[in-house]
């Protein structure tokens, strides 16, 4: 009998393993297409999650595409080469120079941005960072965020401010495809220290004032895309951790069992 519930244990632990994998790659599923636009544009923007996969290899590519046309000129892959990527993605040698690889880079170099530094802090303030480990340091919902929550800012140098990150230097470089939006606050009244009322302005919602090349499903795909790209970036062998970890559980879980019937046959004549 006792043999019977470890055996039975085993099992139920190897299922949970199982079990929290499949969770864990489900939840890079995308959401709905059918989402209330409401909601995308409403007060619950902190609130809103990537839901990406990396282990879609088709929207890793499309985000591979998006970073180079609009992410590459000012933030570079400094820990990520071109073949590596060509490797893990798929992508033909010949197809990634063609449509990838800029003028005069080779594959096996670093991805880098031509933006010269010096430059770009005369420009924007500051060097646009690097942005390989920036999923891992910051989040995919984070960067999801960011993505979206750009709005029109004429008081700003570049004429757009964003929610995820107040006061960014970064200009709104995928209004031609989101569009240009404004954003709408009301009026709460806060009690403060002493209990004298205060007024404060309060994000409510985006209104969108000029409507861009994408629809508003195809941008947030776009978004997703890249995030998922830049996901995979951070960690390029996370997919295959993942899938050997369940291998490594199931032979702990054997080894234990394993284990537990040498120690019954050496104490046997013991008890």
């Amino acid at each position: 009998m006792r043999t019977d519930r470890i055996v039975a244990a085993l099992l139920a632990a190897l299922l949970a393993a199982a079990a929290a994998h499949a969770a864990e790659e489900g939840a890079g599923a995308p959401a709905a297409a059918g989402a209330p636009e409401a909601a995308k544009l409403g007060a619950d923007w902190a609130s809103w999650h990537a839901n990406t996969n990396v282990t879609d290899m088709p929207s890793v590519q499309r985000g591979a595409r998006n970073f180079v046309s609009y992410c590459l000129g000012c933030h570079g892959l400094k820990y990520e080469r071109w073949s590596r990527l060509g490797q893990d993605l798929s992508i033909p040698p010949d197809l990634l120079e063609k449509e990838l690889l800029p003028p005069g880079d080779k594959g096996t170099e670093y991805i880098m941005t031509s933006m010269p530094a010096k430059d770009a802090e005369t420009w924007f303030g500051k060097a646009p960072p690097d942005l390989t480990l920036m999923a891992r340091a910051r989040g995919r919902n984070y960067l999801y965020q960011f993505l979206k929550t750009f709005y029109v800012d004429p008081g700003k140098q570049t004429g757009a401010n964003n929610l995820r990150l107040p006061a960014t230097a970064m200009p709104h470089v995928l209004s031609e495809l989101e569009g240009l939006k404004r954003p709408v606050f009301r009026d709460v009244m806060t009690r403060g220290e002493g209990g004298k009322f205060s007024h404060e302005q309060v994000f409510d919602h985006f209104e969108m004032i000029a409507p861009g090349r994408l629809s508003a499903a195809e941008y947030d795909g776009f978004v997703r895309d890249t995030v998922n790209f830049l996901d995979y970036v951070s960690e390029p062998t996370q997919a295959a951790r993942r899938a050997l970890g369940v291998w490594v559980v199931l032979f702990l879980l054997v080894f234990t069992w394993l284990a537990w019937l040498v120690k019954r046959e050496y104490w046997k004549d013991v008890h």
